[in-house]
């Protein structure tokens, strides 16, 4: 497993012995995976549906000089893409914006060369077929956004449910959101140290720290593993293409119990 390089975790000693935060051995764990840069890539079709949004809705040309898309939400994009060329961020023009990107995103996703992430397969395959694990979204897209993208390579149906840009603008409070929402489902809590948040840049892993969740980053986004390593995940990967070691991290039961 890839691990931080000797660094303290939480107060914790460093490398492998972060994985004394790991105590929820042999019970029922939520696993919230981020989509894009962690479970696939869209080979730019979203930024292209955006520029063609922005042109056919208002009739000016973006470039994303100054907007950053990683790890933001899809209504925090709008906003600040209308804020930029000073036009209105009402309710209906963020409702026009977004509806147009959704059309365009479902019209160009089989132009782009996107695909699914090193590895990503055979670990959401191991995760279902888990009686304990719990397998869901906490992304920054759209509910149609997310399916778009996820029907598009296959992958939509391994997820129970999620939590959206629909849900709230923050990234930080889409958290809250997924653990209500797998307590109405499943009839139980999960408590911080079983749910699991899994992203590719550093707004992923301050959203899974809101909740007190462990954080599991992964470099095949646009952030490198050194700068995803300065932000102190409690488990980082390159990829996901060793299965047995992510499985050790993510799965109940793999890991002895240090406790």
């Amino acid at each position: 497993m890839k691990t931080l390089p000797e660094a303290e975790i939480d107060g914790l000693p460093p490398a492998n012995l972060s994985l004394q935060r790991n105590t929820a051995t042999g019970r029922r764990r939520l696993l919230l995976f981020d989509i894009d840069g962690t479970l696939m890539t869209s080979g730019g079709a979203g930024e292209a549906a955006l520029v063609h949004a922005m042109k056919t809705r208002f009739g000016v040309e973006e470039d994303f000089s100054g907007v950053v898309l990683a790890g933001s939400t899809d209504a925090r994009i709008a906003r600040t893409l209308l804020e930029k060329h000073g036009l209105a961020t009402t309710a209906e023009n963020l409702a026009a914006l977004m509806d147009s990107y959704l059309h365009s995103l479902a019209e160009r996703m089989g132009s782009h060369s996107g695909r699914i992430m090193p590895g990503m397969i055979p670990v959401l395959d191991a995760i279902k077929a888990h009686p304990d694990a719990v397998l869901a979204l906490l992304t920054g897209n759209l509910v149609r956004g997310a399916e778009i993208k996820l029907r598009h390579y296959g992958v939509w149906d391994y997820f129970e449910f999620g939590a959206f840009a629909d849900d709230h603008h923050d990234r930080n409070e889409l958290g809250k959101f997924a653990s209500a929402r797998a307590a109405e489902i499943h009839g139980e809590s999960f408590p911080a140290d079983r749910i699991f948040v899994i992203g590719d840049t550093p707004k992923d892993i301050e959203c899974g720290r809101a909740i007190g969740a462990m954080t599991v980053a992964i470099a095949t986004g646009d952030y490198s593993r050194d700068e995803l390593a300065a932000c102190r995940p409690d488990f980082l990967f390159d990829d996901f293409s060793d299965t047995e070691a992510v499985l050790d991290v993510l799965l109940p039961g793999r890991l002895p119990d240090f406790l």
